[in-house]
């Protein structure tokens, strides 16, 4: 079974990254994937958001060689989470000095068998731990605000992404653009919107996720929001957006 491994990232926070991990991951579930979600930041927001507070051990404890992969594996309705925690912050202080720094994912992923996506949730920075999501990742996917101030980021992944292919990942590739937190009400919305399909070669992805409470409830209740609320605007979004990345 060939994995597909997906680096979700945006240098800034509060961008819809951790939602849209979350969430479309649910929904591949749903539509019979296996899903293994990967909290690679050290707030660890995915981690809470699923419930798996206090978990016995974390990717940390992988990084540091004490645990395998497969032994911090957590399975929450029908996902299966490796959680993160701040420590994560030591490891990636420890990896600047490391000889192939950026390719200790890579090794750990290696060791995760069986599952059809690997979907990480990567720091909301340009970090060494977001240069180990790239490196491991075939691609990359981008949860986009439509705000005048992400398209300067935008263009800041996308140099990243082209750096890290160029040396150290030949066959990462950019998936798509997937619009976040969208509100077609909002002139502005639709302005962004516009300027990204005349002006960014990527592919933008049709499925929008539109601004809705129950994405924003689900975490409180440690659920994807397909579990917390399948009737929603949001779970249905997230679904279609799941059933248009199979075609892609």
């Amino acid at each position: 079974m060939k994995t597909n491994v997906v680096a979700v990232i945006n240098q800034k926070g509060g961008t819809g990254k951790t939602t849209t991990t979350i969430n479309l991951g649910s929904a591949l579930s749903k539509l019979g994937k296996k899903v293994l979600l990967l909290d690679l930041d050290p707030q660890s927001n995915l981690s809470y958001s699923l419930a798996v507070t206090n978990p016995s051990a974390t990717l940390a404890d992988v990084f540091q060689g004490d645990k395998s992969i497969n032994e911090v594996m957590v399975e929450k309705n029908g996902l299966w989470v490796v959680p993160g925690s701040n420590e994560l912050v030591d490891i990636e202080i420890s990896l600047v000095t490391q000889p192939e720094r950026e390719k200790f994912l890579q090794s750990i992923l290696a060791q995760a068998k069986g599952f059809d996506f690997i979907l990480i949730d990567c720091p909301p920075s340009l970090s060494v731990l977001t240069l180990n999501a790239l490196t491991a990742a075939q691609e990359v996917l981008i949860p986009l605000q439509m705000e005048v101030l992400t398209l300067q980021g935008l263009d800041q992944i996308m140099n990243t992404v082209q750096k890290v292919k160029k040396a150290f990942n030949a066959k990462l590739k950019i998936k798509g653009i997937v619009v976040v937190m969208f509100d077609v009400r909002r002139k502005l919305s639709l302005e962004v919107l516009e300027y990204l399909q005349e002006n960014v070669k990527e592919k933008i992805f049709r499925s929008q996720i539109r601004m809705n409470v129950k994405l924003a409830e689900a975490p409180s209740f440690g659920k994807s929001v397909l579990d917390y609320d399948a009737s929603s605007y949001g779970a249905r979004d997230y679904t279609a957006l799941a059933a248009e990345y199979l075609e892609a």
